[in-house]
């Protein structure tokens, strides 16, 4: 079948485009594409439009010991198919540029800007080149995902201030909001434009917490690198170390076991149903419905209890493994936790009806902070964001993983794109996910839950794919010798933050808390 999707995708570009491949291969599920550098521009934005693939990662690889060079490495997601799709290129070291993406596939911005920051390689064209990831005094030629960086340096600082965007006109001012915030959440700073109380534009300016996670990566082995992926985004633990097992199995060519695949499948939505019950709290507490936000605590609290009382630990943290999970439920503990599905089910029925039936909190939420199929698109939104807008994308259905393809599951998918959409896809997604649960445990396979140790082979690739909470999140690989030599990671917010740059526009801004909160995005997750 992908030696087929690969003939058809070549066979389509025009006659001009041909000679832009210089080679093209299949891999398993996956197709590989190195291109010319000038093109690369010219092919990515064939393959998006003509064959409606998503961009799920664009990024950089520094070769120069190897190969003399940098790698450009883009990867999409074909649509309705199993398959991704690769495209790579050369960047010479003495002329780093590449045609940017940008201006035509517009979710590669802060992408791009993120290559320029990280290993001074130039995306010629982009239309607002400004640092995204270093702070604003960082000193020119210093670029910290080069393999000649040294981590444990710290580089002097140049006086410099970060340049916003800036709306002008009568009548208009800004106000600026963080980076340092008033509740217990991390710094963000929001630089609002307003012309009277409508937000005519917004601009959200993160990293102010960035943790160099990808670059500590390629200093720790492949064990530790599994606890190093949990704390990446603490309340995505599970689907981050889920991403990074899954992506050096690849490389390695491992099978887990059965009984170990239902067990990752059951966590996750574990994971997933605490999350959504605090997402759906604090709507409810930004809409100033202290019963409904109260009744929403006392639910994420016994979820996450019982994730402690089956794992051990309330995040799910120290489950995953290389090969398969650190521990068995036996018959016991199975039941135990689907019989406590069955009474918060109960309980979240309740608390539904209480949240559905408010008419002032229903007032609050409807219309606003709406989101369009079309931004949605432009911007490639993930997860229940993207879903709430209309956009029909789930990775365990999409690209399936662990369990997944033997489970029977809904994707609930709604057009209106505003807050209370948000609120009742992921109302659908808790049914949804009890339900996996309730399949996942009560059909436990027989036999081993890990596999043994197994060698993971230097100079291949592995990616993985996860449906996290939040949305699609991502885990690329290159290994090393016993540790990455590349490791690239996408959190969903990553792609989710410019959702709330349009979402909020026409709206006032005591509005913007409860947007932001229909969101949940990760500051952790974006500061990487």
């Amino acid at each position: 079948m992908t030696e087929n999707r690969l003939r058809e995708i070549v066979d389509s570009m025009p006659s001009e485009l041909p000679s832009a491949v210089r080679s093209s291969r299949v891999r398993g599920e996956e197709i590989w594409i190195e291109v010319e550098r000038e093109r690369f521009r010219d092919v990515a934005a064939h393959i998006h439009n003509s064959w409606g693939a998503n961009l799920i990662t664009l990024h950089a690889v520094d070769n120069r010991t190897s190969t003399g060079d940098f790698k450009v490495v883009a990867v999409l997601a074909l649509k309705g198919e199993l398959e991704t799709l690769t495209i790579m290129f050369p960047v010479e070291p003495n002329e780093p540029r590449f045609p940017s993406l940008t201006p035509e596939i517009p979710c590669a911005d802060w992408y791009e800007r993120e290559i320029h920051d990280m290993f001074g390689i130039v995306p010629v064209d982009h239309p607002e080149l400004r640092p995204l990831v270093l702070y604003d005094d960082w000193p020119e030629g210093e670029y910290p995902l080069r393999k000649d960086f040294d981590p444990h340096r710290r580089p002097g600082r140049i006086p410099s201030a970060y340049r916003f965007r800036r709306v002008e006109g009568e009548g208009v001012f800004e106000i600026p909001v963080g980076p340092i915030h008033a509740g217990v959440i991390e710094p963000g700073h929001f630089r609002f434009s307003v012309a009277g109380e409508p937000i005519i534009a917004l601009e959200v300016r993160l990293g102010y917490v960035h943790k160099g996670i990808e670059k500590l990566s390629e200093s720790t082995p492949y064990d530790k690198g599994v606890y190093l992926s949990e704390r990446i985004s603490g309340d995505n633990s599970f689907a981050h170390s889920l991403a990074y097992c899954q992506a050096v199995e690849a490389i390695a060519g491992v099978e887990v076991p059965e009984r170990g695949l239902y067990l990752r499948s059951a966590f996750a939505e574990m994971e997933r149903i605490y999350n959504h019950f605090g997402d759906l709290g604090g709507i409810a507490l930004d809409t100033a419905f202290g019963v409904g936000a109260a009744h929403a605590a006392i639910l994420r609290e016994r979820m996450m209890a019982m994730n402690e009382r089956a794992t051990g630990s309330r995040f799910l943290r120290s489950v995953n493994r290389l090969g398969g999970v650190s521990l068995d439920l036996d018959q016991e503990q199975v039941e135990a936790v689907l019989s406590q599905l069955v009474i918060l089910k109960l309980e979240f029925k309740e608390f539904v009806e209480l949240i559905t039936g408010t008419p002032s909190l229903l007032d609050r939420t409807e219309s606003t902070g709406r989101l369009s199929l079309e931004a949605a698109k432009d911007l490639n939104v993930v997860g229940p964001g993207a879903r709430a807008s209309g956009v029909d994308r789930d990775v365990r259905r999409d690209h399936p993983y662990a369990a997944y393809r033997n489970l029977s599951f809904r994707v609930p998918v709604r057009s209106e794109g505003d807050v209370d959409a948000r609120m009742r896809v992921k109302i659908d997604e808790v049914y949804e996910s009890m339900s996996i649960v309730d399949q996942a445990l009560g059909n436990l396979p027989k036999g081993e839950v890990t596999t043994p140790k197994f060698e993971i082979p230097p100079g291949r690739i592995g990616m993985s794919l996860v449906e996290s909470p939040r949305g699609e999140l991502v885990h690329w690989i290159i290994s090393g010798d016993g540790r990455p030599f590349r490791h690239k990671i996408r959190d969903a917010s990553f792609h989710n933050w410019r959702a709330m740059e349009v979402a909020v526009l026409g709206n006032i801004v005591p509005d913007f808390p409860l947007i932001n909160k229909s969101f949940n995005l990760s500051y952790s997750g974006s500061d990487l």
